[in-house]
């Protein structure tokens, strides 16, 4: 069986300034990762017949600054979580809706670019999903948490609550330990010293990483990711403009995405979640197998997340997660799956995965500076997502 997305490449890929609260208004950011994809692609803006995005700078504000019309290609591949736009662009391009497809993801910190003055008099926000189902009705998570656990799930206010949960259960199954968690943030630290864009650049120690703040048990600062303003942007393009790359052209193998069947904890296999949906999708679809991989951009919003992704794609067994990062070798530039090269979102900063799909293809180009895998991988994974949805993309050169 042939699938859409082999007739799709990624032609061209840019990058805006990256910084912590810029002040840069995110149309300003938008253009500046559009048109260095664009450009990069070896396109003119007039090429560009489609756009997708996931409702950031609209994409009316977007036709309107390259003085084009290019066509909405955001739908078409709906549960491919936030890599969804990209997904979607791959259909567009190999059913011929579109030739070549521009998809942007632009992100500015949480209350924007201006401080918020908080309403001392204001209500306190609602808990957040008290034991739903999809059917309305009261449902205790898996049994093998305690009721303290289930009532803090029922209770999160943040992603962190959440996933806390599912790493404490890994934990428990497995030995996982918190030193094993600290190797991917050192990783990350150690590769963003290398990237002139990342935001955190200074060198961590373990001992750094162990006396972060704690956040949500098991989870301290250093877990948790960076929140960034920036822009990041790729252009989409039939297959058959790959000759006229002015790049390598970095081939569309496979997709994967899960649509949060389950939800954050209602999955009868927990602590898996919705990446062991997306990754069994996208190998589905092509005859590569893990062993195949010479690189991987794995999301890392919080650290057990990318210890999850690597047991999902199949890199690692059930519970071998942990032993596999341990002393952070396997995972270096150098290592058996080089991991998060560019720093991840715990070091670089948070651009959902657009950022690992940037670098993915930097280091499939052949063009990733000091950063590098020395001996150039010609097959990569990008990973974006978890708890309740998620997406994956298997990317050849």
């Amino acid at each position: 069986m042939t699938y859409f997305e082999k007739d799709a490449i990624l032609s061209g890929i840019g990058i805006s300034r990256i910084g912590r609260r810029t002040g840069i208004p995110g149309r300003d950011l938008t253009m500046e990762a559009v048109r260095t994809a664009i450009a990069d692609a070896g396109l003119m803006p007039s090429d560009v017949d489609g756009i997708a995005t996931l409702g950031d700078t609209p994409a009316a504000e977007v036709n309107a600054e390259l003085q084009i019309e290019a066509a909405d290609c955001g739908a078409g591949f709906g549960t491919g979580g936030l890599l969804s736009p990209v997904m979607s662009a791959c259909r567009a391009v190999a059913e011929k809706r579109a030739h070549h497809v521009v998809v942007y993801r632009t992100i500015q910190m949480l209350g924007g670019t201006v401080p918020v003055k908080q309403d001392e008099n204001a209500p306190a926000p609602p808990l957040a999903r008290m034991f739903e189902t999809p059917e309305g009705e009261p449902k205790p998570a898996v049994g093998a948490m305690d009721d303290v656990n289930d009532l803090v799930a029922a209770q999160a206010y943040s992603a962190a609550n959440w996933l806390a949960l599912n790493c404490r259960r890994h934990m428990d199954l497995y030995g996982t330990t918190k030193e094993q968690l600290g190797w991917l943030a050192l990783n990350g630290r150690r590769n963003a010293a290398l990237n002139p864009l990342a935001v955190y650049r200074d060198p961590m120690t373990m001992a750094d990483y162990l006396s972060a703040r704690l956040v949500s048990t098991p989870f301290g600062l250093l877990d948790c990711d960076v929140p960034i303003d920036g822009s990041i942007a790729v252009v989409v393009s039939h297959a058959d403009y790959g000759p006229d790359c002015p790049h390598r052209p970095v081939h569309v193998e496979a997709i994967g995405g899960s649509d949060g069947a389950g939800g954050w904890f209602h999955r009868d296999d927990y602590p898996r979640m919705a990446m062991s949906d997306a990754t069994a999708q996208m190998w589905s679809r092509t005859e590569l197998k893990p062993a195949d991989l010479g690189v991987a951009e794995l999301y890392d919003g919080f650290t057990y997340l990318t210890m999850a992704w690597l047991e999902a794609l199949g890199i690692c067994g059930d519970g071998d997660a942990g032993p596999f990062v341990e002393g952070g070798t396997r995972i270096a530039r150098d290592g058996v799956l080089p991991l998060n090269t560019y720093g991840g979102q715990l070091s670089a900063g948070r651009m959902h995965g657009y950022w690992a799909l940037h670098e993915g293809c930097l280091q499939l180009r052949g063009e990733a500076g000091e950063r590098q895998v020395l001996r150039r991988p010609e097959v990569g994974v990008v990973s974006v997502g978890g708890g309740p949805v998620a997406g994956c993309m298997l990317l050849t050169c």
